[in-house]
């Protein structure tokens, strides 16, 4: 321990960070820009310097570039944007992978990856990729972490020549931010050759150490710029048909997007009358456990340009409309004769603000602030036929700081706080977190961690609670290695904004991995992994169990990838969660639990996709097992299907069932069988213009044996009287199919169709297609949608006017 405490002690008071034979190279101011059609025709191109030599990435480590496959980048600007034109030479072309897709779809292709920090403080890149095929993505990186729901306007335009492929890119200063006092800015190139399995960088990056970013080369005499004014719209407008047994709505939305640069740092993103009618559907399942399911976010707006408010974990996005805080309140409160009518399961967001940028000091500052509309239950007196409305959701507020302070390149400490403030007497709520993630100037020791703090306001009390982790780790060569602590008290709680599984525990956990930066004769990659973690209850201090695992992952130089895992625990469990009881558990033997998988080349039009798992309780009749198999096929560079099928079933689980008036809590002996059908198919007509189709099966039967047993104080189970059918058959069905065109830069036309069902009944002992039978009568939700979104950007509106 007092090894660790030094590593931390030497972390905290590094203020350096080197970087040997770093590359540079010097950007032309021109004055007039140049034609994005992947063809470097302009006489300012013959005067650039010249980016070369690039040298191995993946999937070896600095080995010079083929003679007949190098890579060449010219960079010049001017007072509204950047250009980059990249040849990208190849003895073979028409051996060049060209499947199509959409933005952010990196298939099998080639591609020119340009990563950009105009700050220069190896931490905070922008990444612009262009595909062979003329196809773009973009992504921000965060703490190594490459976040592509960020979309940025920007141009590009490739050439397939004989000899050679041509990138040409323009990346206005809208899409960046930074100061206007740093004439040096971060940049690295890389080169994806996919049917020969290697990536080159133009700036050395060493694997072993660091993140990726780390290793940016130097763009030079930038200077003089005086950029637009960093002003867009985007307008929307939508229209909505739905139908649902026997009823029909017609809607019409308009709304706005705004974003505006108060300088070159700092960007302000406003929403108005958001409409999230196309949003995709969740992947939905029976859960059956004591904890919340968590379902990522795919709304846009919450999506794009959140990397700051992802600090510290306090911000899950979903809690901003979702179900009412009253919702479930409202049944119980009925008087007799009364009946629900109209309940909303969620609140409209009537506007949201997101003002983030970074200093030329490295301090980053996020503020987030949604408002959500008031939101009420109507009941009916069956008798009087008078209706009354009951509040479950007030007008609200929902608001996000955070304070983040890089430094050394490499490390960062940050402030993050939320709130969500309800109108009236309804429960109001805080959160605090004081975040650090602190390498040593080598980049080889790390410390992370938090601490927590939360309050909430209900019913005139105020009740708060803590969270605490910290790890430490040896983070380079070969050999790498950690150990941590988590700890919450019994009363921390950050659900009104936050996402939270549970409380009250106080984990310990180590882990150490061994795996190759340089391909072997075999494997291009490989690691092996061992971990274990010590839970117990923190109040009172209780042994919860424990874990060991052991993972390995291979990749050969083939592209065939495969790996597994067993994980296990030593002697009996104590499960503090299950029971639903503050300071119950129920004690069980330890699980046994292995997972087989492989994965063969996406290069290849088949490829399939494996995974098989099966568990088993020492001494005990509970086990599981499960298969998935993913095989897709590539029709055409246009073209492609991917099907997946997931069987899964558990016998004898013993699992939580009810809990009776007298407080005594109930389980039952269950077996839960779950097949899931999912396809997914695109028809790419170019890079701006697809169909997509994604269609959706889930289907979980849940059946109980007749006997049930009452929960004893000592976490053991006794026979029970206790008798009532609590089968389960759940049913998920859901069906998208788009039209998707991108008719100008950052504006698009969707058109949907959505069929979607839900049935859950106790019918758990029907067969598959007696299910379906059962499931396709039910009442059918159908809905049509088109959606037009137009930017405009501030500047062409100036000078069109």
């Amino acid at each position: 321990m007092k090894k660790y405490l030094l590593i931390f002690y030497l972390l905290i008071f590094s203020y350096s960070y080197s970087q040997a034979n770093k590359k540079s190279i010097s950007a032309l101011k021109i004055t007039q820009k140049p034609t994005i059609d992947g063809v470097l025709d302009e006489d300012f191109w013959k005067n650039a310097e010249v980016a070369k030599d690039f040298v191995m990435f993946q999937p070896g480590d600095g080995g010079n570039e083929r003679a007949n496959k190098k890579t060449t980048v010219k960079v010049v600007y001017t007072n509204e944007a950047i250009y980059f034109g990249a040849t990208l030479y190849d003895n073979k072309p028409e051996e060049i992978p060209m499947q199509f897709g959409g933005r952010d779809e990196i298939k099998n292709v080639d591609y020119l990856l340009v990563s950009i920090n105009p700050n220069n403080d190896g931490q905070n890149d922008s990444l612009f990729i262009v595909n062979s095929t003329g196809a773009q993505s973009d992504a921000k990186i965060d703490g190594g972490r490459k976040d592509f729901s960020w979309n940025a306007v920007w141009d590009s335009s490739v050439k397939i020549n004989t000899n050679s492929w041509v990138v040409e890119i323009e990346i206005p200063y809208s899409a960046l931010r930074f100061s206007n006092n740093t004439p040096i800015w971060g940049v690295n190139f890389v080169r994806k050759i996919n049917n020969l399995n290697e990536e080159y960088s133009w700036n050395y990056i060493d694997k072993k150490i660091g993140d990726i970013s780390q290793y940016a080369g130097e763009v030079t005499n930038i200077k003089n710029i005086k950029p637009p004014t960093r002003l867009s719209f985007s307008p929307y407008a939508s229209s909505s048909y739905t139908t649902f047994n026997g009823s029909s709505e017609f809607e019409n939305s308009i709304g706005l997007d705004l974003k505006y640069g108060i300088n070159e740092s700092f960007t302000l993103d406003v929403t108005l009358i958001p409409d999230f009618g196309q949003t995709a559907f969740d992947d939905q399942v029976l859960n059956l456990g004591p904890f919340e399911q968590r379902y990522s976010e795919k709304r846009a707006f919450f999506t794009e340009g959140t990397e700051l408010f992802s600090k510290g974990r306090l911000f899950y996005s979903r809690r901003i409309g979702n179900t009412p805080v009253g919702y479930y309140d409202v049944e119980y409160g009925l008087n007799d004769n009364e009946e629900i009518i109209n309940n909303p399961t969620s609140v409209n967001m009537l506007n949201a603000i997101k003002l983030s940028g970074r200093t030329k000091n490295g301090l980053g500052i996020g503020i987030f602030n949604a408002i959500t509309e008031k939101t009420s239950a109507e009941i009916k007196n069956n008798t009087t036929n008078q209706i009354r409305t009951v509040v479950t959701e007030p007008l609200a507020n929902y608001n996000v700081l955070v304070l983040d302070q890089q430094f050394n390149k490499n490390s960062s400490i940050s402030l993050v706080n939320t709130s969500v403030l309800r109108s009236g007497e309804f429960r109001d709520a805080n959160a605090t977190a004081l975040v650090f993630d602190v390498a040593d100037k080598g980049n080889k020791y790390n410390a992370r961690g938090s601490f927590k703090v939360s309050n909430v306001l209900e019913n005139g009390e105020n009740t708060s609670g803590y969270s605490a982790f910290l790890r430490l780790a040896k983070a380079y060569g070969n050999y790498q290695y950690s150990l941590g602590h988590w700890r919450s008290n019994n009363t921390f709680e950050i659900n009104d904004l936050g996402f939270q599984s549970r409380n009250n525990y106080a984990n310990y956990f180590g882990r150490i991995s061994y795996r190759i930066f340089e391909p072997t004769k075999t494997f291009n990659n490989y690691r092996i992994s061992l971990s274990s973690d010590l839970r117990y209850q923190n109040k009172p201090n209780k042994y919860s169990g424990n874990e060991f695992e052991i993972e390995a992952f291979f990749l050969t130089v083939n592209r065939f990838a495969f790996g597994g895992g067993i994980e296990t625990g030593i002697g009996k469990q104590f499960d503090f969660n299950e029971p639903r009881v503050e300071n119950r558990f129920l004690e069980q033997n330890a699980l046994i639990e292995s997972v087989l998988w492989f994965s063969t080349d996406y290069r290849k039009k088949f490829a399939i996709d494996v995974r098989s798992t099966y568990a088993k309780r020492y001494n005990d009749s509970d086990q599981f097992y499960a298969v998935t198999i993913s095989p897709r096929f590539r029709f055409s560079d246009k073209f492609e299907i991917v099907y997946s099928i997931n069987y899964s079933k558990r016998k004898n689980e013993i699992g939580w069932v009810n809990q009776l008036d007298n407080e005594d809590i109930i389980f039952g002996n269950r077996n839960k069988k779950t097949i899931t059908n999912t396809l997914a198919s695109t028809l790419n007509f170019n890079t701006k213009s697809s169909l997509a189709l994604s269609f959706r099966h889930y289907w979980s039967p849940v059946q109980y044996s007749d006997a049930y047993f009452k929960l004893n104080e000592q976490g053991r189970l006794d026979t029970s009287t206790y008798i009532e059918n609590h089968n389960i058959n759940y049913n998920i069905w859901n069906l998208d199919l788009s039209y998707s065109w991108e008719f100008a830069p950052g504006s698009q036309l969707v058109a949907l169709y959505r069929n979607s069902i839900f049935n859950e009944d106790d019918l758990s002992h029907l067969s598959f297609n007696k299910n379906l039978d059962n499931l396709f009568n039910e009442p059918v939700t159908n809905n049509i949608s088109l959606k037009l979104i137009y930017y405009l950007d501030y500047n062409k509106l100036k000078r069109w006017l």
